[in-house]
C-alpha cells in the first residue's frame, strides 16, 4: 500500500509500505481522510519524543471497512467508520472503570515513543480493533467525520468542567445537566475553537476567547464567543475578571500548554472556580501556587477523550459544532510532506489540513 512515512526528523517519504492484515477481532479500514494534528507537527521534528522514525503518523481519520478479521461480528464490509485515536485494551482496571483514555496498555495511533510503535492513518489502509470503531452517517462526508477525534477531545474537557461522570459520556447527550456558567478559553487554535463551540452547544451562557492571532479571535466570535481578547493586552487577567463581574469566570480552559497561557487561565477565574488544562505543549511550566491556594481553585487535567465519540459525531452531523469553517485545505496524501512543512510556518493561516489517500 501507499503511505506517508516519517523516516527522519522533519523528513517524509511517500511510497510503498507493508500492507496490514486484520487479525482476530480486527478490521481493515480503507482510509478516506486523515487530518494533520498539532501533536503530529510538534512530533515530526523530534521535539516531543513521541514520533520516533520510522513511523506512519495520523490519528484523526475516517474510512470504510474493507476486510474482517477472524471472529468479527456486528460489523460488515463497506460500513463507514471513524475511530478512537487511543487503542485501549478493554481489560485493565482503568478500562473496566470506564477510563479508557487512561488505559494501562494504551497505544495512540500514529505514535512511536520508545515504549511502542503504532502506525497510523497517513496510509491507504489501517488495521483496528473493533472496540474503538464508531459508525458514521451516510450523509456525513469523510473529511468532516475525521474531525470526530478533536471534537471528542473538546467535549471531554467540557465534561470535566460539568462533572460528567465516566460512563455518562457515552450517552447522547450526557444525562448530567450543563453548568450553564461562564468560561474563558485561552487559546483559539483548532481545539480551542472546538471547546468554545462545545461550551455553547452545551448551554454555557458566556464564553470569552483569548489568542495572539486576531483572525482566529474573529472566527471565535463567529463560532459563539461573546467577546475576544488578544493575549498581548496589558492587564488582561484583571480585564477578564471585570468582564465577569469583578471576580472572574466560573471556569477556564487552557488549550495551549505553556506558562503564560496557564497563568492567565488561573488568574481569570473566580474564587472557587475551576481550570481545565487541555494543552500539552511544554512538559514543565511556572505555576502561580498562591493564586490557586488562596482562591481555592480546582485544576483538572484533560487527557484525550473517554466515550465522547457518539456525541461528537452527532454534533458534527447536526451542525451544533461546525467543522466546515475549520477545514483549511484537503490535499492528496502524496502532497503530505509539503503540507506538514507549510503548517509549521508562522502565519500560515491553517487550522486543519486533511490528507486524502
Amino acid at each position: 500500500m501507499k503511505a506517508l512515512t516519517l523516516v527522519a526528523p522533519s523528513t517524509f517519504e511517500f511510497g510503498e509500505a507493508a500492507a496490514p492484515q486484520p487479525g482476530a477481532g480486527e478490521v481493515l479500514v480503507s482510509v478516506r481522510a486523515c487530518g494533520i494534528c498539532g501533536s503530529d507537527l510538534h512530533g515530526m521534528d523530534g521535539r516531543s519524543g513521541r514520533r520516533i522514525p520510522p513511523i506512519i503518523m495520523g490519528h484523526e481519520a475516517a474510512g470504510e471497512i474493507t476486510a474482517l478479521g477472524a471472529g468479527v461480528t456486528g460489523w460488515s464490509l463497506g460500513e463507514r467508520v471513524t475511530f478512537d485515536s487511543t487503542e485501549y485494551c478493554g481489560e485493565c482496571d482503568k478500562c473496566r472503570s470506564g477510563y479508557i483514555n487512561l488505559c494501562t496498555n494504551r497505544k495512540v495511533l500514529g505514535v512511536s515513543c520508545g515504549d511502542y510503535r503504532r502506525h497510523g492513518c497517513f496510509a491507504e489502509s489501517v488495521v483496528l480493533p473493533t472496540r474503538i470503531l464508531y459508525r458514521i452517517p451516510e450523509a456525513l462526508p469523510y473529511e468532516k467525520a475525521a474531525f470526530a477525534e478533536p471534537v471528542a477531545i473538546a467535549l471531554h474537557a467540557v465534561n470535566l468542567a460539568e462533572g460528567v461522570e465516566v460512563g455518562e459520556a457515552f450517552a447522547t447527550p450526557p444525562t448530567v445537566a450543563p453548568a450553564r456558567g461562564s468560561a474563558v478559553v485561552v487559546g483559539s487554535g483548532l481545539i480551542g475553537l472546538l471547546v468554545i463551540q462545545a461550551l455553547k452547544a452545551r448551554g454555557w451562557d458566556r464564553v470569552v476567547a483569548i489568542d495572539l492571532d486576531d483572525s482566529r479571535l474573529e472566527l471565535a466570535k463567529k463560532l459563539g464567543a461573546e467577546a475576544a481578547f488578544n493575549a498581548k493586552t496589558e492587564g488582561l487577567a484583571q480585564i477578564l475578571r471585570a468582564h465577569f463581574g469583578g471576580d472572574g469566570a466560573d471556569a477556564s480552559f487552557e488549550v495551549v500548554g505553556a506558562g503564560a497561557p496557564i497563568d492567565l487561565a488561573i488568574r481569570s477565574v473566580r474564587k472557587g472556580g475551576q481550570v481545565v488544562l487541555v494543552g500539552n505543549l511544554q512538559p514543565n511550566v511556572p505555576f502561580p501556587l498562591q493564586e490557586v491556594v488562596t482562591r481555592q481553585l480546582t485544576l483538572k487535567g484533560s487527557c484525550s477523550c473517554a466515550g465522547e465519540y457518539p456525541e461528537a459525531i452527532r454534533r458534527i452531523q447536526d451542525g451544533s459544532i461546525q467543522v466546515g469553517p475549520l477545514l483549511s485545505i484537503m490535499a492528496p496524501l502524496e502532497e503530505g510532506a509539503q503540507w506538514f512543512h507549510k503548517a509549521t510556518q508562522p502565519g500560515n493561516g491553517l487550522l486543519k489540513v486533511v490528507l486524502t489517500p
